[in-house]
């Protein structure tokens, strides 16, 4: 008898525990139904077509395409000054004079040496033909000759030094000495520029960068000329670019007599002029993941869809499709971020799009 009070026991509390587990079941059940609706609301957008212009112009600023710093070789003085700031200045022409008496002076004495040295290697040769010197006074001849030769070059360097050239034909843009001044070697005295031929160099982000090519025209224009047209060229592209994903582009073009500009000036640069008809896009936002791996989300009778594509220029807001959708698809532009694959999804709002609507 008391061992059947302890089975009824037993088989009340298996009972109990086998309730409260089958009502947390059904609890579980219902708040997973409530957590997993039966369909996603989602905003979507038809897909379209678009024109759109996808012009690359950047703006930079003008140098001329040789800008140098003069710098003396010598020390000295300034004895004559002979240019001025925005004096035309031709290749080779002297710009500043030294004080060269000393380095003139060693320049006679080694000439009246190296002459001196000619004439004795020349004489010891012919002594050498009639057998009246040896091999060694000859050689000892020549070696005399040689160092005279090369003290004479130097001499003649540094009295040249004294007179500080133009390396370049252009324009002064600045002198920093004047009469009297003393000069040092390493010193800038001046600067010239080159504006016969003008450079612009511009960043040029990495999505347009690989389109375009050195040797490439392109068009140049100014705020100081409108409506007058420069033409140049891609003279280099850098290999490395900046912490902006921009890479420097240098722009050459010859300036003009009859629209000269100046270094400093902006310019506006056009690579690319390119009109894009009856493009189809999407709006940005529409896109999953990256432009590297692009995807999308397409409804059709309240299933969403997700859809590899292949993107092509991005214009703005809108990204170029180039294969993977068509005209007339509706695509999901908000509420991706919760769908799967095989959703069924709620349109709460659509952007409806024309075709041919100009960009």
């Amino acid at each position: 008898m008391k061992r059947l009070k302890v089975y009824s026991v037993v088989l009340i509390v298996f009972a109990l525990i086998v309730m409260i587990l089958l009502r947390n079941r059904s609890q579980i059940k219902a708040e997973t139904k409530n957590l997993n609706p039966s369909s996603f609301a989602v905003a979507t957008a038809v897909v379209g077509t678009k024109d759109i212009n996808d012009d690359l112009n950047l703006i930079g600023t003008i140098n001329g395409s040789n800008d140098v710093k003069v710098v003396s070789e010598s020390s000295g003085k300034v004895t004559k000054v002979l240019t001025s700031v925005g004096n035309y200045a031709p290749a080779g022409a002297v710009m500043v004079q030294l004080d060269d008496k000393l380095q003139a002076a060693a320049l006679q004495l080694a000439k009246v040496n190296l002459d001196k040295a000619t004439k004795d290697y020349n004489r010891f040769k012919h002594l050498y033909r009639e057998n009246s010197v040896t091999d060694s006074q000859l050689e000892n001849a020549e070696l005399e000759y040689q160092s005279a030769n090369d003290k004479f070059v130097m001499a003649k360097r540094e009295f040249d030094n004294t007179r500080i050239t133009s390396p370049i034909s252009g324009i002064v843009t600045s002198r920093t000495v004047n009469m009297g001044t003393f000069v040092s070697p390493g010193m800038v005295v001046a600067e010239v520029v080159d504006i016969a031929s003008l450079k612009v160099t511009v960043n040029v982000g990495e999505r347009h960068v690989i389109d375009i090519k050195p040797g490439e025209r392109v068009r140049v224009t100014t705020s100081v000329y409108p409506g007058v047209d420069f033409s140049g060229h891609i003279k280099w592209i850098s290999s490395k670019g900046d912490v902006d994903h921009t890479y420097p582009v240098e722009v050459d073009f010859p300036n003009s007599r009859a629209h000269p500009l100046k270094a400093g000036m902006f310019a506006t640069v056009y690579f690319k002029e390119n009109f894009a008809a009856n493009s189809l896009v999407i709006p940005r936002q529409a896109l999953v993941g990256s432009v590297e791996a692009p995807q999308v989300y397409i409804v059709k009778d309240g299933v969403a869809t997700l859809k590899n594509i292949v993107v092509g220029h991005t214009f703005n807001n809108y990204l170029e499709v180039l294969s993977g959708l068509h005209p007339g698809e509706t695509v999901v532009t908000n509420g991706q971020d919760n769908l799967e694959n095989g959703y069924k999804v709620n349109v709460m709002n659509q952007s409806q799009r024309q075709d041919n609507v100009n960009g």
